[in-house]
């Protein structure tokens, strides 16, 4: 297999239809406007975790189905039922540790509605800031979320810079379409 020097050299390589591709085309990097689409990412970043990006993009509609379309209150009301549901669920990534996480985290979202009003009005609070603080405030706020996955749910969401190279059509429209990091100048 050839060795690519970034995700956007990888993607070029594939065919059009390809999931990755795809993604890497008109998503990854792109802002998001709604709660709902950025918890989404969140869950799928989360269940990334040891895992190739192409089994989480093959499995997105499972996990939407299966999280009740990310709906961050539902989420949140989950309960003993619920996780067994999911835990029974073949179309997602069956892992307790990671459904407790996307549980606890709408919760904290939830939560996050009192001082900011949604989740997005929480990122948007703290940007632009690097890397570093991120992670710090993501890990005071938020569970499972290490480097990896909060570098990536930022870059993929268009809060930090990185997700396209320079010259990648993708990432020139992601800022056509206002990606944070560019639109408020992040770093």
């Amino acid at each position: 297999m050839p060795e690519f020097s970034s995700y956007c050299e990888f993607c070029a390589s594939l065919p059009p239809d390809d999931p990755n591709r795809v993604y890497h085309d008109g998503e990854y990097g792109f802002p998001l406007a709604s709660d709902a689409e950025l918890f989404g990412r969140l869950i799928l970043e989360i269940n990334q975790a040891g895992l190739s990006w192409l089994t989480i993009l093959k499995k997105r509609d499972a996990f939407a189905h299966a999280y009740d379309g990310f709906d961050i209150d539902r989420v949140a009301a989950y309960g003993k039922a619920d996780i067994e549901r999911l835990m029974a669920d073949a179309g997602i990534i069956r892992n307790r540790r990671k459904i407790a996480a996307a549980i606890e985290n709408a919760r904290r979202i939830v939560d996050m509605r009192a001082t900011h009003g949604s989740f997005k009005g929480w990122l948007d609070a703290h940007h632009p800031m690097d890397k570093a603080a991120w992670l710090q405030l993501f890990k005071s706020n938020l569970v499972f979320v290490g480097g990896e996955i909060v570098g990536e749910f930022l870059m993929s969401t268009g809060y930090l810079p990185g997700a396209h190279a320079a010259d990648c059509p993708a990432g020139l429209r992601a800022i056509e379409h206002g990606a944070p990091w560019h639109a408020r100048g992040g770093r």
